[in-house]
């Protein structure tokens, strides 16, 4: 799956079709805000940062980033559907929080397909497979048959239990017939400490996080995971070439809570496509390795009940409990 504007979505932009019902609105009535799951520092703060000026002078009114991380996003949910359904409060959430989440917190207390009105796809990034420098395979094929030469030995460490990090191991275990073991941690640079110093045989995680350590020689680069090599990280190849139909895309979108008025969507949509056109976006995504994307409402409903039915099978099947 190449998660693209063309391949996937097609075009994106919507006109303002609801201008005269917003004006009878006079939205938005004060500023809005971006909710986030996550620390400040983080590829998604950093995208939710660079949309909002744009966005705001658009609007004509502030768009603020609020950081809300907890629990693997549902502190950030939770806030967003305790909102009024006004469009003045923005989900900004992960494949994690947006369709992970329904496996692991059945009983959470919300339905994200029913209770969340979908905006936009907004980007996507594969992740990277690194290993400790002393493991002795130099690619894919070599780790596995490693692997299966010492099963229960491997160790992987990720960000935390039951997040997207996580689950590209479980998914890795499941596709080559492997067993490694997770080893949880909070937050990726624990997790990437523990593998540089060799506690941790590899992990998975984005790009931004991982290339600093892969520049300077302290873990190495196996395999990316999505459906194509990244121009940033030159003679890796995808794990699904050793692995055929591994594949994990780590994406954002952005969700509203479920009855918020249709012109209201309309334009937030539409300011969303128009600020991940602007040049100085495109290009800090870039080097962040985020391949933007760009939907309307319709589409990202169809996409999300897909990974939510994907990621679902993944946390049964490996019986995968959140912390």
């Amino acid at each position: 799956m190449r998660i693209t504007r063309r391949a996937m979505l097609g075009a994106a932009t919507l006109p303002l079709l609801a201008a005269p019902a917003l004006a009878q609105t006079g939205f938005p009535q004060r500023p809005i805000r971006i909710v986030i799951g996550f620390p400040p520092g983080g590829g998604i703060d950093i995208l939710a940062r660079l949309m909002a000026p744009h966005m705001g002078a658009r609007l004509g009114q502030p768009v603020v980033v609020e950081n809300r991380p907890g629990a693997n996003g549902l502190v950030a949910t939770q806030a967003v559907l305790g909102a009024e359904p006004d469009g003045h409060t923005i989900f900004f959430g992960t494949t994690g929080n947006l369709a992970v989440n329904a496996g692991l917190y059945p009983n959470a207390g919300f339905d994200l397909l029913r209770d969340m009105a979908p905006l936009s796809l907004v980007a996507s990034l594969p992740f990277v497979m690194v290993v400790n420098p002393g493991v002795a395979a130099r690619d894919v094929a070599e780790f596995i048959a490693l692997a299966k030469a010492r099963p229960g030995t491997l160790n992987f460490a990720s960000s935390g239990n039951g997040g997207l990090p996580h689950l590209s191991g479980e998914l890795l275990n499941a596709a080559a017939g492997i067993n490694t073991i997770h080893v949880p941690y909070r937050g990726s640079a624990p997790a990437f400490t523990d593998v540089i110093a060799g506690q941790c045989q590899f992990m998975f995680d984005a790009l931004a996080i991982a290339q600093p350590h892969i520049a300077a020689g302290r873990v190495r680069a196996l395999g990316v995971t999505g459906p194509r090599p990244m121009p940033s990280l030159p003679g890796v190849p995808t794990v699904a070439a050793t692995v055929p139909g591994y594949e994990v895309v780590n994406w954002y979108g952005m969700t509203l809570r479920a009855g918020t008025p249709a012109p209201i969507v309309t334009r937030l949509q539409a300011e969303i496509d128009a600020a991940l056109k602007v040049p100085e976006v495109a290009e800090r995504s870039a080097a962040l390795g985020l391949d933007l994307v760009g939907s309307t409402p319709d589409e990202f409903a169809t996409f999300q009940r897909a990974e939510i039915a994907k990621w679902g099978e993944v946390v049964r099947r490996g019986n995968i409990k959140p912390d």
